[in-house]
């Protein structure tokens, strides 16, 4: 239990430590951002929990076929914003145009034998 509170705090703090910094600099709180952050802490503590590299490289593997549905998050949400759509309506239409998106590029993937 202790564990999973250390890694909880840990992964809280560095989400807050780049929202805070996009306060003063939104380039380099985006550079912190764009180093894959969640990647690299999942990396981590799958490593640490299991000692089995090949489940990082599975997981490796993963993310990298979900790198490109997952851009458009971020060409529909300043889109969005550009329109003058409220950022909380911006942020869900966002996510669901997102989600649509991965369901028909697993679909894909499945079609061509690409399983994930």
């Amino acid at each position: 239990m202790t564990y999973l509170i250390i890694k909880t705090i840990i992964t809280a703090i560095v989400i807050v430590a780049v929202s805070e910094i996009a306060k003063k600099s939104s380039l380099l709180a985006g550079l912190l951002a764009s180093i894959p952050l969640t990647s690299f802490l999942a990396f981590i503590w799958l490593y640490w929990e299991t000692n089995d590299s090949q489940k990082v490289i599975d997981l490796s593997n993963s993310i990298l076929l979900m790198i490109v549905p997952s851009l458009t998050f971020f060409i529909i949400l300043p889109l969005a914003l550009k329109l003058n759509i409220p950022f909380f309506y911006s942020i869900i239409f966002s996510v669901f145009i997102t989600g649509i998106i991965y369901w028909i590029y697993i679909i894909l993937l499945n079609r061509f034998n690409l399983n994930i």
